[in-house]
């Protein structure tokens, strides 16, 4: 895995990607996609976005574009900043490295990742898609983000457990499968 600052910026880079994207879609298509499409009276979620105007984003309606972007740059630096660390330093305070199986090591940092990250994305998102124009209530604001939360937690695990994580992972060893050889 990541052996020095660059691999590691590089991983978290391959993992927000993959990450942002799905949950972006996920967001989109799994939890709104039914009140947008009738809203708007589309056939599909994407008509249902594009007969609105884009996804409503910051007090105005944005397209999927640059709410992906914004997204992807939120994350990475909270997973370069916070994520990626604090969930190491987690890990190698429940578990010994060299004494506990990488699979479970492994795990543990996934597992301490989406404990972090997800809590705080979706407060980030509670900001960026609260409902500005009916005015600013901070109660509003954390029950748009115990909301959130509630619907990320377990698509946030279990994406990043069996899905996301492993193909990183395979992505990752094949990109630097030269550098590992050498060491």
């Amino acid at each position: 895995m990541p052996k020095n600052q660059f691999q590691r910026m590089v991983f978290a880079f391959l993992t927000v990607l993959v990450t942002v994207h799905a949950y972006v879609f996920y967001s989109l298509y799994v939890v709104n996609g039914s009140t947008l499409m009738q809203v708007t009276g589309a056939d599909s979620v994407i008509h249902a976005i594009n007969a609105q105007g884009g996804v409503y984003m910051f007090g105005k309606m944005m397209p999927i574009w640059a709410v992906v972007l914004i997204e992807f740059v939120f994350a990475y630096g909270l997973e370069c900043i916070m994520g990626s660390p604090c969930s190491f330093k987690f890990a190698c305070k429940n578990f010994e490295i060299g004494k506990t199986h990488p699979v479970i090591f492994e795990s543990a940092i996934i597992c301490a990742t989406v404990g972090l990250m997800c809590p705080a994305m979706s407060f980030l998102a509670a900001c960026f898609y609260y409902p500005y124009y009916a005015g600013f209530n901070i109660f509003t604001l954390l029950a748009n983000w115990l909301k959130l939360v509630c619907f990320n937690f377990p698509f946030a695990f279990f994406t990043q457990l069996f899905f996301i994580q492993p193909l990183i992972r395979t992505v990752f060893k094949l990109l630097f499968r030269n550098n590992n050889q050498l060491e």
